[in-house]
């Protein structure tokens, strides 16, 4: 291993694991397990998988206007976020493209915000650059983070504490787990209902290893962690969201709220706003996020160019894999506007060879979020 990499407060037990640790945004991380990648992946779609994801910035906003603050830097409704509530953000830059995706929670006293981790150093100083100085920033250094995600997340969470059972998708609140406070949401990025939780440092590897003893829990690599999300439609920063790509390009229109549209009651003010909101209004963009399923059993990787049937160049795959759910391969790129209906043919480009794939609406499969 590398001097520099960071490591988890988990690591050791990875180890002990027999997991196959790789380099991943500065840290040392867990790729696989012995179950491997395939079976990891089904496992979490039908029992309950546990994630290490404590690489991510998890961050606290402080004051009476850190929601308002906040809300000057994302195209989202922070300002009216109900308390034990947790909503999807993005920062934005002055071109209207997207600086990194992000989890804002509202636990009352305070903000809860969570950043990738390799968008991590920036984002910190983005917000100290923007944030008045009525609204504190806390670095929180001294917690884990771990997500228990599947069909069986909620009774092996229940065990530990059946308040958990009463939370639906996207409540957060605080819970008392192996006698500590911990941040519990109901969410995750696996399309299955489960849950993230924030814990003290100290007691990560006893909530982990309390966890692991139910039968139904396996320890899932960032391998299945990809399969996983890319199976459900999710965007990967970095790969399928940049600075370069506007929230309407991404077709994550929906992650631009109402209250900050041009008809809302707090229109625009965030970085970048006219360029989003025009976009929205004129529907003048020259490409589109698209979902792919080939039609031939090979996958296709990032970066594979995309063409039509003249031999056109016309977009790029920006994640793609063998979707073991799908049982076919599935990817996701961005394609010229004319080419993004259901539907549509293209042919991606793989060691020479011209795959046919097919324009497809995600996600590829069902999500399963507890609504109530």
């Amino acid at each position: 291993m590398s001097e520099q990499l960071l490591v988890t407060p988990l690591h050791a037990l990875h180890i002990e694991m027999g997991a196959k640790m790789v380099p991943f945004a500065g840290y040392d991380m867990p790729v696989q397990y012995a179950l491997g990648v395939k079976k990891e992946h089904l496992h979490c779609r039908q029992a309950a998988g546990l994630f290490d994801v404590s690489h991510m910035g998890q961050l606290r906003l402080k004051g009476a206007n850190a929601a308002a603050a906040i809300e000057a830097l994302v195209p989202v409704d922070i300002i009216d976020l109900p308390a034990g509530k947790q909503r999807y953000a993005f920062f934005t830059n002055e071109q209207g493209g997207i600086s990194d995706d992000l989890m804002v929670t509202n636990f009352d006293d305070h903000l809860f915000v969570v950043v990738n981790a390799a968008c991590k150093t920036q984002d910190i100083a983005h917000l100290k650059a923007n944030l008045p100085a009525d609204v504190e920033l806390e670095i929180i250094e001294d917690r884990a983070l771990l997500a228990l995600q599947g069909p069986k997340a909620v009774e092996v969470l229940a065990a530990l504490n059946p308040s958990v059972n009463d939370m639906v998708f996207m409540d957060a609140e605080k819970v008392q787990l192996v006698g500590v406070e911990c941040y519990v949401s109901r969410s995750g990025y696996t399309g299955e209902d489960g849950f993230e939780i924030s814990v003290p440092a100290a007691q990560a590897e006893q909530l982990a290893r309390e966890l692991l003893s139910d039968e139904a829990v396996e320890w899932i690599g960032l391998g299945a962690r990809d399969s996983l999300r890319l199976e459900c439609g999710l965007c990967l920063y970095g790969h399928d969201l940049d600075e370069t790509t506007t929230p309407v390009e991404a077709s994550l229109l929906w992650g631009v709220s109402k209250a900050r549209r041009a008809d809302g009651i707090r229109a625009g003010g965030f970085i970048g706003s006219d360029i989003i909101l025009e976009q929205i209004a004129t529907k003048n963009v020259s490409r589109k996020r698209i979902g792919l399923i080939g039609i031939s059993k090979a996958p296709v990787r990032e970066g594979a160019q995309l063409f039509d049937a003249d031999n056109n160049e016309i977009g790029v795959v920006t994640s793609g894999t063998f979707g073991p759910s799908k049982g076919m391969p599935v990817a996701m790129g961005y394609v010229a506007i004319e080419y993004a209906a259901i539907g549509t043919e293209v042919f991606a480009e793989v060691r020479g060879k011209k795959l046919a794939m097919k324009v497809e609406k995600m996600p590829f499969i069902a999500q399963s979020y507890y609504r109530g």
